[in-house]
Protein backbone atom coordinates (compact mmCIF):
# COMPACT_ATOMS: atom_id res chain seq x y z
CA UNK A 1 0.00 0.00 0.00
CA UNK A 2 0.85 3.56 -0.42
CA UNK A 3 0.99 5.98 1.90
CA UNK A 4 -0.74 8.64 -0.26
CA UNK A 5 -3.73 6.45 -0.26
CA UNK A 6 -4.05 6.08 3.31
CA UNK A 7 -7.02 8.69 4.63
CA UNK A 8 -6.56 11.51 7.56
CA UNK A 9 -8.68 9.52 10.07
CA UNK A 10 -7.52 11.68 12.93
CA UNK A 11 -11.10 13.08 13.66
CA UNK A 12 -11.98 10.31 15.85
CA UNK A 13 -15.49 10.41 17.42
CA UNK A 14 -13.93 10.33 20.93
CA UNK A 15 -10.75 12.08 20.44
CA UNK A 16 -9.77 15.27 18.73
CA UNK A 17 -7.01 16.07 16.36
CA UNK A 18 -5.13 17.99 19.15
CA UNK A 19 -5.13 15.57 22.00
CA UNK A 20 -4.10 12.72 19.24
CA UNK A 21 -1.13 14.60 19.33
CA UNK A 22 -1.00 15.55 23.10
CA UNK A 23 -1.30 11.99 23.61
CA UNK A 24 1.75 10.97 20.87
CA UNK A 25 3.60 13.45 22.65
CA UNK A 26 3.36 12.39 25.98
CA UNK A 27 4.72 8.54 25.22
CA UNK A 28 7.63 9.92 23.28
CA UNK A 29 8.28 11.97 26.18
CA UNK A 30 7.75 8.41 28.60
CA UNK A 31 10.21 6.51 26.12
CA UNK A 32 12.76 8.80 26.17
CA UNK A 33 12.86 9.45 30.38
CA UNK A 34 11.66 5.88 31.46
CA UNK A 35 12.10 3.88 28.28
CA UNK A 36 11.14 -0.02 28.37
CA UNK A 37 12.66 -2.80 29.55
CA UNK A 38 13.71 -5.74 26.92
CA UNK A 39 14.91 -9.00 28.39
CA UNK A 40 16.18 -10.33 25.46
CA UNK A 41 19.89 -9.30 25.13
CA UNK A 42 19.74 -9.39 21.53
CA UNK A 43 17.21 -6.91 21.11
CA UNK A 44 19.15 -4.75 23.70
CA UNK A 45 21.99 -4.73 20.90
CA UNK A 46 20.37 -3.98 18.24
CA UNK A 47 18.70 -1.06 19.68
CA UNK A 48 22.05 0.07 20.75
CA UNK A 49 23.30 0.10 17.28
CA UNK A 50 20.32 1.67 15.76
CA UNK A 51 21.04 4.80 18.10
CA UNK A 52 18.65 3.87 21.13
CA UNK A 53 20.10 4.62 24.72
CA UNK A 54 20.67 0.97 26.68
CA UNK A 55 21.37 -0.18 29.95
CA UNK A 56 22.45 -3.36 29.81
CA UNK A 57 22.35 -4.13 33.20
CA UNK A 58 18.52 -2.78 34.31
CA UNK A 59 17.96 -4.12 30.85
CA UNK A 60 15.99 -0.72 29.46
CA UNK A 61 16.16 0.87 26.56
CA UNK A 62 15.21 4.58 26.15
CA UNK A 63 14.40 6.14 22.63
CA UNK A 64 14.94 9.81 21.32
CA UNK A 65 11.89 10.98 20.01
CA UNK A 66 13.98 11.10 16.45
CA UNK A 67 14.72 7.27 16.44
CA UNK A 68 10.89 6.81 16.90
CA UNK A 69 10.06 8.95 14.24
CA UNK A 70 12.45 7.28 11.89
CA UNK A 71 11.21 3.97 12.85
CA UNK A 72 7.57 5.31 11.80
CA UNK A 73 8.73 6.22 8.51
CA UNK A 74 9.56 2.77 7.15
CA UNK A 75 6.45 1.05 8.65
CA UNK A 76 4.19 0.18 5.50
CA UNK A 77 1.10 1.86 6.19
CA UNK A 78 -0.83 -1.44 5.48
CA UNK A 79 -0.63 -4.93 4.73
CA UNK A 80 -2.58 -7.05 1.93
CA UNK A 81 -3.75 -10.78 3.38
CA UNK A 82 -3.83 -13.32 0.89
CA UNK A 83 -5.44 -16.59 1.29
CA UNK A 84 -4.38 -20.21 0.60
CA UNK A 85 -4.89 -20.20 -3.14
CA UNK A 86 -2.96 -17.32 -3.20
CA UNK A 87 -5.62 -15.00 -4.24
CA UNK A 88 -5.83 -11.56 -2.58
CA UNK A 89 -8.47 -11.54 0.56
CA UNK A 90 -8.33 -8.45 2.67
CA UNK A 91 -6.39 -5.68 3.16
CA UNK A 92 -5.26 -4.35 6.58
CA UNK A 93 -5.18 -0.50 6.18
CA UNK A 94 -7.16 2.55 5.12
CA UNK A 95 -10.25 2.57 5.47
CA UNK A 96 -10.68 -1.08 5.72
CA UNK A 97 -12.68 -3.08 8.28
CA UNK A 98 -12.03 -6.74 8.80
CA UNK A 99 -12.77 -8.93 11.56
CA UNK A 100 -11.54 -12.57 13.05
CA UNK A 101 -12.02 -14.38 16.00
CA UNK A 102 -10.27 -13.86 19.07
CA UNK A 103 -7.49 -16.14 19.95
CA UNK A 104 -5.28 -18.31 22.11
CA UNK A 105 -8.13 -18.92 24.43
CA UNK A 106 -8.15 -22.10 26.96
CA UNK A 107 -11.27 -23.48 27.43
CA UNK A 108 -14.81 -24.05 25.10
CA UNK A 109 -18.75 -23.48 25.82
CA UNK A 110 -19.88 -27.34 25.04
CA UNK A 111 -22.50 -27.56 22.79
CA UNK A 112 -25.11 -27.44 25.87
CA UNK A 113 -24.37 -23.73 26.37
CA UNK A 114 -23.13 -24.16 30.48
CA UNK A 115 -20.18 -26.27 30.70
CA UNK A 116 -17.28 -24.52 29.88
CA UNK A 117 -14.08 -27.47 29.66
CA UNK A 118 -10.39 -27.72 28.13
CA UNK A 119 -9.98 -26.78 24.77
CA UNK A 120 -8.74 -29.76 22.23
CA UNK A 121 -7.56 -30.17 18.97
CA UNK A 122 -11.35 -31.30 17.36
CA UNK A 123 -12.56 -28.03 18.56
CA UNK A 124 -9.62 -26.29 16.64
CA UNK A 125 -10.61 -27.99 13.51
CA UNK A 126 -14.27 -27.06 14.15
CA UNK A 127 -13.44 -23.35 14.99
CA UNK A 128 -11.28 -23.23 11.17
CA UNK A 129 -14.35 -24.75 9.99
CA UNK A 130 -16.82 -22.21 11.07
CA UNK A 131 -14.94 -19.86 10.05
CA UNK A 132 -14.33 -20.69 6.43
CA UNK A 133 -17.67 -20.05 5.62
CA UNK A 134 -18.76 -16.84 7.70
CA UNK A 135 -19.20 -14.37 4.81
CA UNK A 136 -18.29 -11.42 7.62
CA UNK A 137 -15.36 -12.47 9.18
CA UNK A 138 -12.39 -11.64 7.17
CA UNK A 139 -9.90 -13.98 8.75
CA UNK A 140 -9.93 -17.28 11.01
CA UNK A 141 -7.70 -17.43 13.66
CA UNK A 142 -6.01 -19.73 15.62
CA UNK A 143 -8.71 -19.53 18.24
CA UNK A 144 -7.99 -21.93 20.55
CA UNK A 145 -5.09 -23.62 23.16
CA UNK A 146 -4.87 -27.54 21.96
CA UNK A 147 -5.18 -28.97 25.44
CA UNK A 148 -4.27 -32.36 23.42
CA UNK A 149 -1.45 -31.49 22.41
CA UNK A 150 2.28 -31.41 24.31
CA UNK A 151 3.03 -27.43 25.35
CA UNK A 152 5.96 -27.34 23.13
CA UNK A 153 4.13 -27.88 20.04
CA UNK A 154 0.86 -26.01 20.71
CA UNK A 155 1.84 -22.94 18.98
CA UNK A 156 2.86 -24.33 14.94
CA UNK A 157 0.10 -27.45 15.73
CA UNK A 158 -2.79 -24.55 15.94
CA UNK A 159 -1.61 -23.46 12.51
CA UNK A 160 -1.19 -26.47 10.75
CA UNK A 161 -5.38 -26.84 11.75
CA UNK A 162 -6.19 -24.07 10.70
CA UNK A 163 -4.27 -24.10 7.69
CA UNK A 164 -5.51 -27.95 6.93
CA UNK A 165 -9.37 -26.80 7.27
CA UNK A 166 -9.53 -23.25 6.47
CA UNK A 167 -8.69 -21.14 3.11
CA UNK A 168 -8.57 -17.60 4.63
CA UNK A 169 -5.90 -16.03 5.96
CA UNK A 170 -4.67 -16.48 9.94
CA UNK A 171 -3.86 -14.21 12.58
CA UNK A 172 -1.78 -16.63 15.21
CA UNK A 173 0.91 -15.94 17.40
CA UNK A 174 3.94 -17.89 18.94
CA UNK A 175 4.42 -19.45 22.48
CA UNK A 176 8.15 -19.63 21.83
CA UNK A 177 11.26 -18.86 20.15
CA UNK A 178 11.91 -21.60 17.82
CA UNK A 179 8.35 -21.85 17.46
CA UNK A 180 7.90 -18.77 14.87
CA UNK A 181 10.06 -20.39 12.80
CA UNK A 182 8.40 -23.97 12.52
CA UNK A 183 5.47 -21.80 12.04
CA UNK A 184 7.23 -19.92 8.70
CA UNK A 185 8.12 -23.23 7.47
CA UNK A 186 4.41 -24.47 7.35
CA UNK A 187 3.20 -21.08 5.81
CA UNK A 188 5.94 -20.91 3.42
CA UNK A 189 4.88 -24.62 2.49
CA UNK A 190 1.49 -23.37 1.75
CA UNK A 191 2.67 -20.88 -0.42
CA UNK A 192 5.19 -22.78 -2.38
CA UNK A 193 8.10 -21.11 -0.71
CA UNK A 194 9.66 -18.05 1.50
CA UNK A 195 9.99 -15.65 -1.01
CA UNK A 196 6.90 -16.10 -2.42
CA UNK A 197 5.54 -16.02 1.06
CA UNK A 198 6.37 -12.83 1.50
CA UNK A 199 5.11 -11.09 -1.69
CA UNK A 200 1.90 -13.12 -0.43
CA UNK A 201 1.31 -13.05 3.10
CA UNK A 202 -1.08 -15.12 4.54
CA UNK A 203 -0.63 -14.68 8.76
CA UNK A 204 -0.63 -12.15 11.27
CA UNK A 205 1.48 -12.93 14.30
CA UNK A 206 0.50 -11.50 17.35
CA UNK A 207 3.32 -10.15 19.61
CA UNK A 208 2.41 -9.19 23.28
CA UNK A 209 4.64 -6.83 25.48
CA UNK A 210 3.83 -7.53 29.18
CA UNK A 211 2.46 -4.89 30.97
CA UNK A 212 3.47 -2.27 31.32
CA UNK A 213 6.73 -1.29 29.10
CA UNK A 214 8.67 -4.53 28.93
CA UNK A 215 9.25 -7.30 26.50
CA UNK A 216 9.89 -10.91 27.30
CA UNK A 217 12.92 -12.52 26.05
CA UNK A 218 9.95 -14.53 23.70
CA UNK A 219 8.06 -11.45 22.42
CA UNK A 220 11.41 -9.68 21.87
CA UNK A 221 12.68 -12.40 19.98
CA UNK A 222 9.17 -12.93 17.89
CA UNK A 223 8.93 -8.98 17.41
CA UNK A 224 13.17 -9.47 15.05
CA UNK A 225 12.11 -12.42 13.57
CA UNK A 226 8.90 -11.44 12.46
CA UNK A 227 10.98 -8.64 11.14
CA UNK A 228 13.75 -10.35 9.35
CA UNK A 229 11.49 -12.35 7.87
CA UNK A 230 9.06 -9.91 6.61
CA UNK A 231 6.02 -11.73 8.43
CA UNK A 232 3.41 -9.34 9.55
CA UNK A 233 3.29 -8.67 13.00
CA UNK A 234 0.85 -7.28 15.53
CA UNK A 235 2.17 -5.33 18.85
CA UNK A 236 -1.01 -6.18 21.15
CA UNK A 237 -0.55 -3.82 23.74
CA UNK A 238 -2.88 -4.67 26.97
CA UNK A 239 -3.49 -1.61 29.05
CA UNK A 240 -5.17 -2.17 32.58
CA UNK A 241 -6.18 0.86 34.09
CA UNK A 242 -6.05 0.79 37.42
CA UNK A 243 -3.18 -2.41 37.44
CA UNK A 244 -0.79 -1.87 35.43
CA UNK A 245 -1.68 1.37 33.28
CA UNK A 246 -2.62 4.54 35.33
CA UNK A 247 -6.49 4.41 35.85
CA UNK A 248 -7.57 7.17 33.94
CA UNK A 249 -8.24 6.50 30.06
CA UNK A 250 -5.80 9.32 29.09
CA UNK A 251 -3.08 8.18 31.17
CA UNK A 252 -3.50 4.00 29.95
CA UNK A 253 -3.75 5.58 26.34
CA UNK A 254 0.20 6.89 27.01
CA UNK A 255 1.28 3.27 27.77
CA UNK A 256 -0.93 2.08 25.48
CA UNK A 257 0.93 4.01 22.39
CA UNK A 258 4.39 4.20 24.66
CA UNK A 259 3.94 0.00 24.27
CA UNK A 260 3.57 -0.14 20.52
CA UNK A 261 5.68 2.17 20.21
CA UNK A 262 8.17 0.51 21.44
CA UNK A 263 7.82 -2.54 19.51
CA UNK A 264 7.29 -1.31 16.48
CA UNK A 265 11.39 1.12 16.88
CA UNK A 266 12.73 -2.93 17.48
CA UNK A 267 11.01 -3.93 14.39
CA UNK A 268 12.34 -1.55 12.37
CA UNK A 269 15.77 -0.98 13.48
CA UNK A 270 16.11 -5.13 12.98
CA UNK A 271 14.73 -4.78 9.31
CA UNK A 272 13.44 -1.29 7.77
CA UNK A 273 10.31 -1.88 6.45
CA UNK A 274 9.18 -4.79 7.86
CA UNK A 275 5.33 -4.86 8.48
CA UNK A 276 3.32 -3.96 11.72
CA UNK A 277 0.41 -3.77 12.82
CA UNK A 278 -0.61 -1.03 15.46
CA UNK A 279 -2.68 -3.40 18.07
CA UNK A 280 -3.89 -3.83 21.65
CA UNK A 281 -6.68 -5.83 23.58
CA UNK A 282 -6.97 -2.83 26.59
CA UNK A 283 -9.52 -4.16 29.66
CA UNK A 284 -11.02 -2.21 32.29
CA UNK A 285 -10.05 -3.58 35.74
CA UNK A 286 -12.89 -4.21 37.76
CA UNK A 287 -11.80 -3.39 41.40
CA UNK A 288 -14.85 -4.83 42.65
CA UNK A 289 -14.15 -8.11 42.03
CA UNK A 290 -10.41 -8.24 40.38
CA UNK A 291 -11.57 -9.18 36.96
CA UNK A 292 -10.17 -7.81 33.66
CA UNK A 293 -13.37 -7.11 31.55
CA UNK A 294 -12.61 -6.94 27.69
CA UNK A 295 -16.28 -5.60 26.74
CA UNK A 296 -16.12 -2.90 29.10
CA UNK A 297 -17.04 0.22 27.44
CA UNK A 298 -13.85 1.94 28.84
CA UNK A 299 -12.19 -0.92 26.99
CA UNK A 300 -13.92 -0.18 24.12
CA UNK A 301 -13.00 3.44 24.64
CA UNK A 302 -9.09 2.95 24.61
CA UNK A 303 -9.24 0.87 21.73
CA UNK A 304 -11.02 3.24 19.73
CA UNK A 305 -8.81 6.29 20.79
CA UNK A 306 -5.96 4.26 20.21
CA UNK A 307 -6.91 3.45 16.36
CA UNK A 308 -7.04 7.14 15.69
CA UNK A 309 -3.90 7.63 17.32
CA UNK A 310 -2.63 4.66 14.50
CA UNK A 311 -4.02 6.82 12.02
CA UNK A 312 -2.53 9.98 12.68
CA UNK A 313 0.77 8.01 12.95
CA UNK A 314 0.37 6.56 9.27
CA UNK A 315 -0.28 2.66 10.77
CA UNK A 316 -2.88 -0.08 9.82
CA UNK A 317 -4.83 -0.34 13.10
CA UNK A 318 -6.01 -3.41 15.28
CA UNK A 319 -8.01 -4.14 18.67
CA UNK A 320 -10.06 -6.53 20.63
CA UNK A 321 -13.79 -5.60 21.19
CA UNK A 322 -16.75 -7.56 19.58
CA UNK A 323 -16.37 -9.98 22.39
CA UNK A 324 -18.01 -10.47 25.76
CA UNK A 325 -17.25 -11.20 29.14
CA UNK A 326 -20.44 -13.41 30.11
CA UNK A 327 -19.72 -16.87 30.68
CA UNK A 328 -23.03 -18.37 28.35
CA UNK A 329 -24.51 -16.71 24.85
CA UNK A 330 -27.12 -14.87 26.61
CA UNK A 331 -28.45 -11.36 26.05
CA UNK A 332 -24.96 -10.03 27.71
CA UNK A 333 -22.91 -11.83 25.73
CA UNK A 334 -25.48 -9.90 22.78
CA UNK A 335 -25.15 -6.29 23.94
CA UNK A 336 -21.30 -6.02 24.50
CA UNK A 337 -20.47 -7.68 21.49
CA UNK A 338 -22.54 -5.27 19.64
CA UNK A 339 -21.53 -2.35 21.66
CA UNK A 340 -17.76 -3.26 20.77
CA UNK A 341 -18.74 -4.20 17.25
CA UNK A 342 -20.32 -1.03 16.45
CA UNK A 343 -17.82 1.70 17.68
CA UNK A 344 -14.84 -0.38 16.36
CA UNK A 345 -16.98 0.34 13.08
CA UNK A 346 -17.11 4.28 13.49
CA UNK A 347 -13.18 4.65 14.76
CA UNK A 348 -11.18 3.40 11.44
CA UNK A 349 -9.90 0.47 13.18
CA UNK A 350 -9.06 -2.17 9.98
CA UNK A 351 -8.67 -5.37 12.28
CA UNK A 352 -11.14 -6.63 14.87
CA UNK A 353 -10.24 -9.92 17.02
CA UNK A 354 -12.96 -10.86 19.35
CA UNK A 355 -16.37 -12.71 17.64
CA UNK A 356 -16.85 -15.85 19.04
CA UNK A 357 -15.17 -15.25 22.53
CA UNK A 358 -16.75 -15.34 26.23
CA UNK A 359 -15.33 -15.31 29.85
CA UNK A 360 -12.79 -12.29 29.73
CA UNK A 361 -11.20 -13.96 26.40
CA UNK A 362 -10.87 -17.18 28.20
CA UNK A 363 -13.31 -19.26 26.33
CA UNK A 364 -14.98 -19.72 23.19
CA UNK A 365 -18.09 -20.40 21.76
CA UNK A 366 -18.68 -21.80 17.84
CA UNK A 367 -22.31 -20.80 18.20
CA UNK A 368 -21.62 -17.26 19.78
CA UNK A 369 -19.20 -16.88 16.53
CA UNK A 370 -22.02 -17.85 14.35
CA UNK A 371 -24.11 -15.35 15.92
CA UNK A 372 -20.82 -12.85 16.00
CA UNK A 373 -20.89 -13.19 12.13
CA UNK A 374 -24.49 -11.55 11.60
CA UNK A 375 -23.42 -8.58 14.10
CA UNK A 376 -20.19 -8.22 12.13
CA UNK A 377 -22.35 -7.74 9.27
CA UNK A 378 -24.54 -4.63 11.42
CA UNK A 379 -21.38 -3.20 11.99
CA UNK A 380 -19.74 -3.69 8.10
CA UNK A 381 -22.65 -2.05 6.96
CA UNK A 382 -22.54 0.64 9.35
CA UNK A 383 -18.61 1.01 8.54
CA UNK A 384 -20.09 1.44 4.93
CA UNK A 385 -22.19 4.56 5.99
CA UNK A 386 -25.12 6.72 3.63
CA UNK A 387 -24.40 6.93 -0.15
CA UNK A 388 -25.44 10.49 -1.36
CA UNK A 389 -25.08 9.89 -4.98
CA UNK A 390 -27.80 10.80 -7.02
CA UNK A 391 -29.21 7.74 -7.90
CA UNK A 392 -29.34 7.37 -4.22
CA UNK A 393 -30.97 10.43 -3.13
CA UNK A 394 -33.72 9.55 -6.03
CA UNK A 395 -35.42 13.21 -5.99
CA UNK A 396 -36.46 12.62 -9.88
CA UNK A 397 -38.35 9.19 -8.59
CA UNK A 398 -39.68 11.03 -5.39
CA UNK A 399 -40.89 13.35 -7.62
CA UNK A 400 -42.49 11.26 -10.27
CA UNK A 401 -44.21 9.16 -7.85
CA UNK A 402 -45.61 12.47 -5.47
CA UNK A 403 -48.08 11.67 -2.95
CA UNK A 404 -48.75 8.30 -1.89
CA UNK A 405 -46.46 7.09 -4.29
CA UNK A 406 -45.85 3.08 -4.31
CA UNK A 407 -42.24 2.03 -4.46
CA UNK A 408 -42.15 -1.84 -3.85
CA UNK A 409 -42.89 -2.32 -7.99
CA UNK A 410 -40.39 0.02 -8.97
CA UNK A 411 -37.07 -0.92 -11.18
CA UNK A 412 -35.38 1.52 -8.99
CA UNK A 413 -36.17 -0.97 -5.99
CA UNK A 414 -35.22 -3.88 -8.04
CA UNK A 415 -31.92 -2.43 -8.38
CA UNK A 416 -31.02 -1.50 -4.71
CA UNK A 417 -33.00 -3.64 -2.25
CA UNK A 418 -30.19 -6.08 -2.11
CA UNK A 419 -27.50 -3.54 -2.55
CA UNK A 420 -28.45 -1.12 -0.01
CA UNK A 421 -29.69 -2.87 3.66
CA UNK A 422 -27.93 -5.60 5.44
CA UNK A 423 -30.00 -8.80 5.20
CA UNK A 424 -29.16 -11.36 8.09
CA UNK A 425 -29.44 -14.77 7.62
CA UNK A 426 -31.83 -17.05 9.39
CA UNK A 427 -29.41 -16.82 12.52
CA UNK A 428 -31.68 -12.71 12.79
CA UNK A 429 -35.39 -13.96 12.80
CA UNK A 430 -37.39 -10.87 11.52
CA UNK A 431 -40.52 -12.73 10.88
CA UNK A 432 -43.72 -11.82 12.71
CA UNK A 433 -45.08 -12.90 15.65
CA UNK A 434 -47.91 -15.17 14.26
CA UNK A 435 -45.54 -16.61 11.82
CA UNK A 436 -42.81 -17.57 14.73
CA UNK A 437 -45.98 -19.02 16.78
CA UNK A 438 -46.58 -21.32 13.80
CA UNK A 439 -43.88 -23.46 13.85
CA UNK A 440 -41.99 -25.05 17.23
CA UNK A 441 -39.99 -21.95 18.88
CA UNK A 442 -36.26 -21.94 18.98
CA UNK A 443 -34.21 -19.47 20.12
CA UNK A 444 -31.41 -17.71 18.53
CA UNK A 445 -28.41 -20.24 20.31
CA UNK A 446 -30.37 -23.16 18.64
CA UNK A 447 -30.36 -21.48 15.55
CA UNK A 448 -26.57 -21.26 15.26
CA UNK A 449 -26.45 -24.37 16.06
CA UNK A 450 -28.37 -25.78 13.59
CA UNK A 451 -25.52 -23.72 11.08
CA UNK A 452 -22.81 -25.07 12.74
CA UNK A 453 -24.51 -28.99 12.10
CA UNK A 454 -25.07 -27.76 8.19
CA UNK A 455 -21.50 -26.57 7.98
CA UNK A 456 -20.23 -29.77 9.47
CA UNK A 457 -21.98 -31.89 6.57
CA UNK A 458 -20.75 -29.79 3.72
CA UNK A 459 -17.77 -30.09 1.90
CA UNK A 460 -15.21 -27.27 1.29
CA UNK A 461 -12.38 -25.50 2.58
CA UNK A 462 -10.08 -28.80 3.68
CA UNK A 463 -7.14 -28.86 2.57
CA UNK A 464 -6.88 -32.00 0.10
CA UNK A 465 -4.60 -34.94 0.28
CA UNK A 466 -1.61 -34.55 -1.47
CA UNK A 467 2.42 -32.92 -1.41
CA UNK A 468 1.11 -29.88 0.37
CA UNK A 469 -0.41 -31.74 3.23
CA UNK A 470 2.14 -34.28 3.27
CA UNK A 471 4.61 -31.14 3.57
CA UNK A 472 2.66 -29.60 6.84
CA UNK A 473 2.61 -33.14 7.93
CA UNK A 474 6.18 -33.38 7.95
CA UNK A 475 7.32 -29.61 9.03
CA UNK A 476 5.22 -30.99 12.43
CA UNK A 477 6.45 -34.07 12.62
CA UNK A 478 9.99 -33.10 12.40
CA UNK A 479 9.66 -30.62 15.17
CA UNK A 480 8.37 -33.20 17.30
CA UNK A 481 10.90 -34.93 17.07
CA UNK A 482 13.48 -32.36 17.37
CA UNK A 483 11.61 -32.25 21.29
CA UNK A 484 11.84 -35.75 21.54
CA UNK A 485 7.95 -36.78 20.55
CA UNK A 486 8.48 -39.01 18.18
CA UNK A 487 5.58 -40.59 15.83
CA UNK A 488 2.91 -37.82 16.87
CA UNK A 489 0.31 -38.03 14.32
CA UNK A 490 0.53 -41.43 15.44
CA UNK A 491 -0.70 -41.02 18.66
CA UNK A 492 -3.21 -38.09 18.17
CA UNK A 493 -7.07 -38.34 16.71
CA UNK A 494 -7.69 -39.71 13.17
CA UNK A 495 -8.06 -37.16 10.43
CA UNK A 496 -5.85 -34.06 12.36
Amino acid sequence: MERSNIPDCRNGFLIEPGQVDLVIEKALQVLEKSGARFESPRALKILKENGAIVDFGTKRARFKADLVRRSLETVPPGVVLYDREAQKSCVIGGSALNFAPGSSVVSVLDRDGRTIRPSLSLDMVLAARICDKLPNISLQSTALVCNDIPNQLGDCFRLYLALKYSAKPVVTGAFSIPGLGVMRDLLAAVRGGYRLLEEKPMAIFDVCPSPPLKWSEISSSNIIDCARFKLPAQVVSLPMPGAASPVTLAGSLVVHIAENLSGIVLSQCANPGAPVIFGGAPVQFDMRYGTTPFSAVEAVMIGAASASIGKALGLPTQTFAALSDSTVVDAQAGLETALGAAVAAQSDINLVTGPGILSFAGCFSPEKLVIDDEICGMALRLRRGIDFSPECLAVELIERLGPGGVYLEEEHTYRWFKREPYTPSKIIDRRSKSARDSEAKREILERAKEKIDLIITEKGGELPDGQVLSNLRSIVNRFANEQGLENLFKDIKPGL
